[in-house]
């Protein structure tokens, strides 16, 4: 149970609060699944962080390090989000004008988009945003959405119409759907961004958002600048970003 003996309810719902995992919790953020798992002692239940059952009170919360350890401690899977399962995504290569791309799905819809010239290194990147997945490679089925994806770069007014699995916390959700609706050819700063989503003081938490994208180019955090104008870091790299929005602007 979440209280240990000689522990108070208070005093446990207030270390639940400062533990960062509660931070997760709170936001159903997908990017901590496989991470850790909570247990809700009123329901009897373990889940993920992303589960998105309604947030449990913080003294009937317990954290665990796996499912075999919670399941041990006596709590059950929850039903609704199947904290027991392991993602299977299917993941290939392609080329664009760019360089290489990795491009990957899942059941729902594409959840990844990774820029580079290094297969293994973006391999690693996959691996490391999604660490409860099992990968296969599979560059034939994917090839349609790797030229999609290319076509997009080459035309970037263009819809590719893919089906999207956008995986994050509430907060970079709202952030990836403003970036979505920065039109091609303009750019909006972090600053602009952070007051289009009703935050105006998170500016470094909007940054922070446009580097965690997973979905390069059809995410566009690109088109996110400084308040000057000016660029600055791009996750696969300011010469691509450069090139992003000069094409963009040219097609516009």
């Amino acid at each position: 149970m979440p209280a240990s003996p000689g522990t108070t309810t208070a005093n446990h719902a207030a270390a639940i609060e400062r533990d960062s995992r509660w931070v997760s919790l709170r936001d159903c953020d997908a990017g901590a699944d496989g991470r850790f798992w909570y247990a809700v002692a009123s329901t009897g239940v373990y889940c993920r962080p992303s589960c998105p059952s309604r947030r449990p009170r913080p003294e009937n919360v317990a954290f665990f390090a796996s499912c075999a350890d919670a399941a041990c401690a006596g709590y059950r899977p929850c039903l609704r989000c199947r904290p027991e399962a392991t993602d299977r995504l299917r993941y290939g290569f392609g080329g664009s004008a760019l360089g290489g791309v990795l491009v990957a799905r899942s059941d729902a819809g594409v959840c990844a988009i990774l820029l580079g010239d290094e297969a293994d290194a973006l391999t690693t990147d996959l691996a490391r945003r999604f660490p409860r997945a099992q990968l296969q490679r599979d560059d034939a089925s994917m090839r349609d959405i790797a030229d999609a994806v290319a076509g997009l770069i080459e035309a970037p007014t263009r819809d590719p119409g893919l089906p999207l699995d956008i995986r994050g916390s509430a907060f970079q959700r709202r952030v990836w759907s403003a970036l979505r609706a920065i039109p091609s050819g303009a750019t909006a700063s972090y600053a602009d961004i952070a007051a289009r989503i009703g935050a105006p003081t998170a500016v470094r938490a909007v940054a922070g958002a446009c580097a965690a994208n997973p979905l390069a180019v059809v995410v566009p955090c690109h088109r996110a600048v400084k308040s000057d104008g000016s660029l600055s870091g791009y996750r696969w790299g300011v010469e691509r970003k450069r090139a992003l929005l000069r094409r963009e602007a040219t097609a516009a």
